[in-house]
């Protein structure tokens, strides 16, 4: 039975062992469930309250949330489930941190927004981000992307684990 306390983290938890509760209560939430909306309306809710579990830079997220291919326009991402300050509505593939994600259907890590081309700066607050792409059979569907207020704020462990989130989402959802 689902239960508000898939969100809660003890303190003291490493990050690995953040992202393996997140993992562990995402399968649990998922189970049954093929809506992507509710899917990724838990899995934002559970990355946010995990990362802010931990110390900084993670607890210094700022926003969490999805972006989905735009049924309408396929070269475009909208707004999906999200925990944090309003955000942009639509985003075009190829333009900026998101837009590179879903056009290259790669990773995107990025230590200092201020460098990455063409960065929309929805939050000023924002310093770091990383946006990962959630593909089904090589196509992309949706991008998960994590705002944080340090500079250097994800690693290749945030990625790793992130990237384990996406195929468990491109698994469990309907797009």
């Amino acid at each position: 039975m689902v239960h508000a306390e898939s969100s809660t983290f003890a303190s003291g938890m490493s990050k690995r062992e953040v992202y393996a509760q997140i993992l562990e209560q995402a399968r649990a939430l998922f189970e049954g469930q093929r809506n992507w909306v509710c899917n990724l309306a838990n899995a934002s809710s559970l990355v946010y309250h995990g990362l802010h579990s931990l110390p900084t830079p993670s607890s210094a997220i700022n926003w969490c949330g999805f972006y989905v291919v735009d049924p309408k326009k396929a070269d475009h991402l909208v707004l999906g489930p999200f925990q944090g300050q309003v955000a942009c509505q639509t985003i075009a593939f190829g333009k900026e941190v998101c837009g590179a994600a879903a056009e290259s259907g790669k990773t995107q890590l990025v230590p200092d927004v201020e460098e990455f081309p063409g960065h929309i700066a929805c939050d000023a607050n924002s310093k770091s981000e990383i946006v990962v792409p959630i593909l089904q059979d090589g196509k992309v569907m949706a991008i998960i992307d994590i705002d944080c207020a340090e500079l250097n704020g994800f690693d290749e462990s945030d990625q790793r684990a992130l990237e384990e989130l996406a195929s468990l989402i491109a698994g469990a959802c309907e797009f």
